[in-house]
């Protein structure tokens, strides 16, 4: 299992279960923190380190099930693998479509518990890596010349240079010098790249939005 610094979060109001969880993930190099109860969790949270919640589906006060909502309504987003001795098959589905990664019934099999928390470490994983990436290439988007910008959302949205020259009444060579900075900056190596960057980045514009109403030829 590829545990970096990740750590596993434990919510279950029995002790026993606590202790339990932890002596399992702690023979596997896992680190883990145990909570008794939500509110004490929540004042661990957040964290920017890679992440799991293992949470009791029955717990008192707010269910495991109400404390995924609230989670998601504070807006923090933590892959959560739900356990219990009294699941139901409502309850189940509710929970993944939610977002859970697993609902595991008591007794767990270990095996299958650890399946459940590499899969959900691989997903805050590659979450947290793509909202780096992101924020990465906003920061690069923003660094950009406001022609740059302009040129870079014309190009993506599919107008050819001679086109984007005439649109902004510049020469097409102007408009190549731009797009080869555009691309450097933002480390795009091809126009399908700088395309998808500016999808992510939210920046691409539709034919309509350009007041073009014919088709380009690309």
């Amino acid at each position: 299992m590829h545990n970096d610094d990740a750590i596993v979060f434990v919510v279950d109001d029995n002790a026993d279960v606590r202790t339990a969880l932890k002596d399992l993930f702690d023979s596997v190099g896992l680190k883990t923190e145990v909570f008794g109860d939500t509110s004490d969790f929540l004042r661990r949270v957040p964290t920017q380190t890679t992440s799991c919640l293992i949470l009791d589906v029955r717990l008192p006060g707010l269910s495991g099930i109400d404390f995924q909502a609230e989670l998601t309504a504070r807006r923090i987003d933590i892959p959560i693998i739900f356990i219990t001795g009294h699941g139901d098959i409502p309850m189940t589905v509710k929970a993944m479509r939610a977002g859970a990664v697993e609902f595991l019934t008591k007794p767990i099999r270990e095996q299958d518990l650890l399946d459940a928390v590499r899969i959900a470490l691989d997903r805050d994983r590659t979450r947290r890596e793509e909202r780096m990436k992101s924020s990465e290439l906003r920061t690069r988007f923003a660094a950009l010349s406001p022609r740059e910008q302009e040129v870079m959302m014309l190009i993506t949205a599919g107008l050819l240079n001679k086109q984007v020259a005439g649109q902004l009444g510049v020469s097409e060579v102007t408009v190549k010098v731009h797009r080869h900075n555009v691309m450097k900056k933002l480390g795009a190596k091809s126009l399908a790249e700088l395309v998808r960057i500016a999808d992510l980045l939210g920046t691409h514009r539709s034919k309509t939005e350009r007041g073009d109403s014919d088709p380009i030829d690309v």
